[in-house]
């Protein structure tokens, strides 16, 4: 907990730091300005957390919420574990449904409900992009039989599935960073 704790006031005090730099300030011009002493600036870009109202002045100077430097921290380090397990779906490329075991181990591995609720759609997802790829490749031969095609139906199904679950893995990941949500999500999950 120590290191997730650290994390969070590195980051911290980046988002203080980058708000003031952005403004082109110094740590002189923002005490003067929030009211709050050159050591208190200097304490919180040395990463500690701004409460009440030194939170307050500082966002007020920096012209921004008092959330906006905080619950940024929170949001990522609390979806880091639905990076990893997007990610993992990757593995369904390379091992058999693997995009469908690995991210599952990884879910029920998993202690925070938000990680376990993002993880549980994450592999919703997989397990019908994995059931729809099964039965196309078990009817293309019987497809490709009734229309006389000479080319190997299930090549282009295989081919387009694998699209859609990059497609799907690398909008799932893009959303998690900008918006710490799936983009492409079940209504109704029954994991």
């Amino acid at each position: 907990m120590k290191f997730i704790k650290k994390d969070s006031q590195m980051k911290i005090k980046n988002k203080v730091q980058i708000l003031r730099e952005e403004k082109n300030m110094t740590q002189t011009e923002l005490a003067e300005k929030s009211g709050l002493s050159l050591r208190t600036i200097q304490r919180v870009e040395a990463g500690n957390t701004p409460k009440g109202f030194t939170l307050k002045a500082i966002a007020q100077s920096l012209e921004v919420e008092p959330q906006g430097i905080i619950s940024n921290v929170e949001e990522n380090t609390a979806i880091d574990r639905a990076k990893i397990i997007n990610f993992s779906a990757l593995s369904g490329l390379i091992v058999p449904f693997g995009g469908v075991i690995f991210p599952l181990i990884l879910t029920y591995k998993t202690n925070d409900s938000k990680n376990k609720e993002l993880g549980k759609n994450i592999v919703a997802i997989q397990i019908i992009l994995t059931v729809i790829l099964s039965i196309l490749m078990i009817i293309s031969p019987f497809i490709q039989k009734a229309l006389s095609m000479q080319f190997p139906l299930f090549l282009l199904f295989l081919i387009i599935l694998i699209g859609v679950k990059l497609l799907v893995i690398l909008k799932n990941g893009i959303s998690l960073n900008r918006k710490s949500d799936l983009y492409i999500k079940l209504k109704n999950n029954s994991l």
